[in-house]
């Protein structure tokens, strides 16, 4: 932890946590935090024939080790009880995340997010258990009606992802309300870093950047707020370990934002290179589906979490681009996956 981070007011040593989705980007980010606090850490991921722990398995040995891993399915509402059985905490991070995706399987993406949100949240009631923290998305605020967006921002679901998101939210607030479950919603606007997808438009930059003398990039106008990983994911941790905030809210966010085609030409200088900028057609949202800018107010997290991010973007970029470097993917990165 970050010597200059204030302390936990709720210590998680000993701890009995669960992360859904724990074979993702931030949530492999988290376990690897939770277990360096202490806690001991159960992951769940989705079930496959591979018995694939999806990004878990770059932690290290030690680390993984220490994790308690269990395979099933959101979906699946006696996989998610047992799963959530004797835990002190949960971390609901486990959806479908891709927007693209969402366009062509919309049904899989609401089955997943919405009902497997379902299957959490009635799990954590009959269990009782004592915290549960739920995953939103800056995208269900939609393109900004004023700047920067606090968490009173209206929702505007512009893409089917972010509308499954919104419903989630929906359902989680009402259960704290109805039957006083005690929840805690986080916010993360873009988040990056090492491991992270080459879908995400920061790896699809530098893996292209670095290998090739033309980059692909979908709507280029578009302003994004970047987070870092560790900042976002200390974020999860203080909704976890703070006193008086059940029942709400917090944007996670910098409250910086640039453009796409900004975000690129600052990779371009980091890396040292001039690759030419391509607008691929196969990367586009629909039009009235894009969002046009989200830059955060996470005013609400500074002051009841003790939360700030730490990384400056270049030192971010820096370390994620030190990553992709020793981690280059396997496929080619100017092909464009969903």
């Amino acid at each position: 932890m970050d010597a200059a981070s204030p302390p936990l007011s709720l210590p998680l040593r000993g701890v009995r946590a669960l992360v859904t989705g724990a074979g993702g980007f931030i949530a492999s980010h988290l376990v690897e935090r939770l277990v360096r606090e202490g806690a001991q850490v159960t992951a769940f991921v989705r079930y496959n024939s591979r018995r694939d722990p999806g990004l878990l398995h770059l932690l290290s040995p030690d680390e993984g080790n220490r994790i308690r891993l269990v395979f099933g399915d959101l979906r699946d509402a006696a996989a998610v009880h047992q799963a959530m059985e004797s835990q002190d905490l949960v971390f609901h991070l486990g959806s479908l995340i891709a927007i693209p995706y969402s366009y062509l399987l919309p049904r899989e993406v609401v089955d997943t997010n919405i009902t497997g949100t379902l299957n959490v949240l009635m799990s954590a009631r009959a269990l009782g258990t004592p915290r549960l923290i739920h995953t939103s998305t800056s995208e269900v605020y939609g393109s900004a009606q004023r700047l920067p967006m606090d968490e009173s921002h209206p929702f505007q679901c512009q893409s089917p992802y972010a509308a499954s998101k919104a419903a989630a939210d929906h359902l989680v607030d009402s259960f704290g309300k109805s039957y006083g479950l005690p929840v805690v919603t986080v916010r993360p606007f873009n988040t990056y870093g090492p491991r992270q997808s080459t879908r995400a438009v920061i790896p699809a930059i530098i893996t292209q950047a670095l290998r090739h003398p033309e980059v692909a990039l979908g709507d280029s106008r578009p302003w994004r707020d970047f987070t870092y990983v560790a900042d976002t994911v200390d974020g999860f941790i203080r909704a976890a370990a703070t006193e008086g905030v059940l029942g709400e809210c917090f944007n996670l966010g910098s409250g910086q934002s640039l453009t796409i085609g900004d975000l690129a030409e600052l990779i371009f200088r980091l890396l040292g290179v001039r690759p030419s900028l391509r607008t691929d057609p196969a990367r586009l949202r629909p039009p009235a589906s894009e969002v046009l800018h989200l830059e955060a107010d996470a005013g609400k997290a500074r002051h009841r979490l003790g939360w700030n991010p730490r990384t400056p973007l270049e030192d971010g970029l820096k370390a994620t681009i030190e990553w992709l470097r020793a981690h280059p993917p396997s496929r080619n990165p100017a092909e464009h996956t969903l």
